[in-house]
């Protein structure tokens, strides 16, 4: 049975020198320097007699597989040459175990300079595509059976949604990298961005059902700048009211990556009015807590000593 590689970072196929972004089934624009040169294979340690003859098994397989690897490679850059379009971004990953391994059709392979995030940590979200992790705060939950994109916590459970027919949650947040512009502000970017995340979140859902009837008006409740992560961000905060239900609060939060080319990162929060909505403090919470990967001590949030965004 095949099996295609997890989402993670990998050497670019059509240019080993770099890793590229592999999102599960397809390559996508996201690109970075390796954080840590690969190193050169060597031999399993041996005896100074030597060594076992497993040993020397282990280092003729390591052999044939740096082989196997250089004729990938090579296939790849010379299949550029008189076709069209982007070679590495119509690759598509084969192999038969989770582990990727390389192939003459561009399957990623592991990069030693892959960060070992702290997936594991049952207290922060790891966010690997955009170099950064979220703090997991009570009340809220890794995202399970959710059809969005891009969807990094939710709170616990559904509800029947008061509009069309569906399951609503009670807040969601999402991160994701901007690639639609070329906006370099992150005041215009979430200026831009808020009224999307408020349709996205209560006016039309992924089937264009109306799970709220749509939104019937907004307010702004703040904006300003912020620090995310050690970075100058800003953020825009919406109140909207639904055709039913309590409605809700949106926020718009951009700020740049800590990796690859510093692209804009949008983090959207959408969280239900009322009793049973999350506490707006979370947001702020949330905020302050994001930290980028490998660096547990540069956090952010409003008021944070960091220059204005321009």
């Amino acid at each position: 049975m095949s099996m295609t590689p997890p989402p993670g970072w990998y050497r670019d196929p059509s240019y080993p020198l770099i890793e590229r972004w592999w999102d599960g089934t397809a390559w996508t624009d996201h690109r970075r320097q390796p954080e840590v040169p690969q190193p050169p294979l060597t031999q399993p340690e041996s005896p100074a007699t030597g060594g076992s003859g497993r040993a020397k098994a282990v280092a003729l397989t390591l052999a044939a597989v740096v082989l196997v690897a250089s004729i990938a490679t090579g296939a790849v850059l010379l299949g550029r040459d008189g076709g069209s379009g982007d070679a590495a971004a119509q690759t598509t990953p084969t192999g038969a175990s989770p582990t990727p391994t390389p192939s003459q059709t561009g399957s990623p392979s592991p990069s030693a300079s892959t960060s070992a995030p702290s997936a594991d940590d049952p207290s922060v979200v790891v966010d690997e595509l955009n170099g950064i992790t979220l703090p997991l705060l009570d009340g809220w939950a890794r995202p399970q059976y959710v059809a969005e994109d891009d969807v990094v916590m939710t709170t616990p459970g559904t509800y029947d949604c008061p509009g069309d027919p569906g399951l609503c949650r009670h807040g969601r947040v999402v991160s994701r990298t901007v690639t639609a512009n070329d906006e370099k502000s992150p005041r215009i970017l979430a200026e831009q961005d808020i009224e999307d995340a408020a349709n996205s979140a209560y006016d039309r859902d992924l089937v264009d059902s109306r799970p709220y009837r749509g939104i019937k008006s907004h307010q702004l409740v703040k904006a300003g700048s912020v620090a995310v992560a050690g970075r100058a961000g800003y953020f825009v905060r919406w109140k909207v009211r639904t055709g039913v239900g309590p409605g809700g609060y949106v926020e718009s939060l951009a700020f740049p990556s800590s990796v690859g080319s510093q692209s804009l990162v949008i983090v959207r929060f959408a969280f239900d009015a009322g009793a049973d909505g999350p506490p707006l403090s979370d947001m702020d919470k949330i905020t302050k807590g994001i930290r980028p990967l490998g660096d547990a001590d540069t956090g952010g949030g409003v008021g944070s000593s960091i220059g204005p965004s321009k």
